[in-house]
């Protein structure tokens, strides 16, 4: 049952082949024997099962509240959740109980939705690798998948060798991947979302900025950030974007109209589209099996008439910098509300206020952060601003006219790579700083979030040795039905596989059976 997809499961749950309860327990079940990845900070067992309870009574007596209903979901940790702590993975918030709900979090809790827990993340959502946060790594769930071990040249129970998830949404893409929620909330700044998506061979879509609400989400940068989804099937991105999408009073960048619902037709006829290839994507750094892949999904949009041409955006090249100086003014500004006076950590230090700012900081952020609040108060200074931060907007405005002129020239979407490569393990990715790190792994996804456009990550292969390979698709502000509509064209073309995951101990070493390695049973 957990290895259906969200429109199956709610299927069974009408018809009363499975209960809520029983879902929600299988769930936790899972989430108990996959605890060495990480992917969850906090389980809110007694929470779901209350919920599962409530589900329950509802389909009993024909009120079912629609496909959601008794559906475990999973949230990422930067989403407040009342009487649920939200800690954004990091010593400033660690036993923050908010008293709200996230807009987003509220209307999945309305449509009957089960809340699993909150995923971990890179703290504050800075980073790519779900690294960095307080609560320790995320581990990529193809760590110990049958096509991941079979294929490798070290010996396979050597654990020490685990993969990173990407981020900074790692959990909710481990979460979804290792079959423990059939849909979970990320936020996507710069990819953040189509990332990890991709690292863990599930849908990871960005809406258009302003198509979901943001209130409640702790920001990083307002002007970027949005709400992402992931899920192990398009349709079930359509099912979870017709509920979140819609204009929310408490969010004043939300659309009046979204278009609602978002349904995706079972036929697709691609032959009219015009698909880009920006050229500028074909980076030196860009692996081989990643470039191979793009080139053979080209060529199939291609084969079922579609139009597919090389399109240029000629000032991608800028957006790695033009983000960095945007994203640090704005972390900046955001985190100069934790000082230790409103909520979250303070220090013991009372010898006077400065003080007492200056070492709850210390003590609340880790180094990344501090480090990003350092180079946005550089980048704001007066001497500084007109040089970088208006400079850097200036730029934004020319990457969001590249893609209008792209998309005015009769483009429909852009099919690009998502990462530069596979996932690769922990103890390679570490090597590199959190700057440099983000700066080569977000290099196709950040200039999405400076033009406010819709995109997703689609699985589309394995590569040789055995791990996820996604393509970005990239679509017209507000036409996030029409993109959702190509992906699962491009998703049901390439047919991708179904992690076969091994079954875990506690420590992340795999469990045997009579010396042989054992399956996670999915349809119990």
């Amino acid at each position: 049952m957990l290895g259906k997809t969200l429109r199956e499961v709610s299927a069974a749950l009408k018809q009363g082949q499975v209960t809520p309860t029983e879902l929600c327990q299988k769930c936790l079940s899972l989430i108990r024997k996959t605890k060495c990845l990480n992917a969850y900070i906090t389980v809110s067992e007694e929470v779901a099962l209350k919920q599962a309870e409530a589900s329950e009574k509802r389909y009993k007596q024909g009120q079912s509240l629609g496909d959601l209903d008794g559906i475990p979901v999973a949230i990422k940790d930067n989403f407040s959740t009342s009487g649920i702590e939200t800690t954004c993975a990091s010593n400033m918030l660690k036993g923050y109980i908010p008293p709200y709900n996230a807009t987003v979090v509220q209307k999945l809790l309305d449509q009957g939705a089960l809340l699993m827990g909150k995923t971990n993340l890179d703290e504050f959502a800075m980073g790519s690798g779900s690294t960095d946060g307080v609560f320790g790594p995320v581990k990529n769930p193809w760590s110990y998948s049958k096509q991941y071990r079979e294929r490798r040249q070290r010996d396979q129970q050597d654990a020490s060798h685990w993969l990173i998830t990407g981020g900074s949404s790692g959990g909710s893409a481990a979460a979804v991947a290792a079959f423990t929620c059939f849909a979970a909330l990320g936020s996507d700044t710069g990819g953040s979302t189509r990332n990890p998506a991709a690292h863990c061979g599930v849908i990871g879509f960005k809406p258009t900025y302003g198509l979901v609400s943001r209130h409640g989400l702790i920001p990083l940068v307002n002007s970027m950030d949005v709400p992402g989804i992931l899920t192990r099937c398009v349709d079930d991105t359509a099912v979870v974007l017709g509920v979140l999408a819609g204009h929310d009073p408490k969010d004043s960048t939300t659309v009046q109209d979204p278009g609602k619902p978002f349904v995706i037709p079972s036929l697709v006829d691609v032959s009219r589209l015009c698909v880009g290839i920006p050229k500028e994507y074909l980076v030196p750094e860009l692996s081989s099996e990643v470039r191979s892949l793009w080139s053979q999904v080209a060529d199939l949009f291609e084969s079922e008439g579609a139009k597919v041409i090389e399109v240029s955006l000629p000032h991608t090249c800028y957006s790695i910098v033009c983000y960095h100086v945007l994203c640090t003014s704005e972390v900046a500004s955001n985190m100069a509300r934790f000082d230790g006076l409103q909520y979250g950590h303070r220090c013991d230090i009372d010898v006077s206020t400065e003080a007492m700012y200056a070492a709850t900081r210390q003590e609340g952020f880790n180094d990344v952060v501090r480090g990003r609040i350092l180079s946005g108060n550089f980048f704001l200074l007066k001497e500084n601003y007109e040089n970088y931060f208006v400079k850097a907007q200036k730029v934004r405005r020319l990457i969001m006219k590249d893609f209008v002129d792209v998309f005015d020239s009769g483009v429909d979407i852009l099919l690009t790579p998502t990462t530069l490569s596979e996932a690769v393990p922990y103890v390679e990715f570490i090597k590199e700083d959190n700057r440099t790190r983000s700066a080569q792994d977000d290099i196709f996804t950040q200039a999405v979030n400076m033009a406010g456009l819709p995109a997703v990550n689609v699985p589309v292969a394995l590569s040789k040795q055995g791990l996820p390979i996604g393509l970005q698709l990239i679509g017209r502000a507000f036409c996030d039905q029409q993109l959702l509509t190509v992906a699962k064209w491009l998703e049901k073309q390439v047919q991708f596989p179904v992690i076969q995951l091994q079954d875990l101990t506690d420590d992340g070493t795999l469990a045997l059976e009579n010396g042989k390695l054992t399956s996670v049973s999915l349809n119990q």
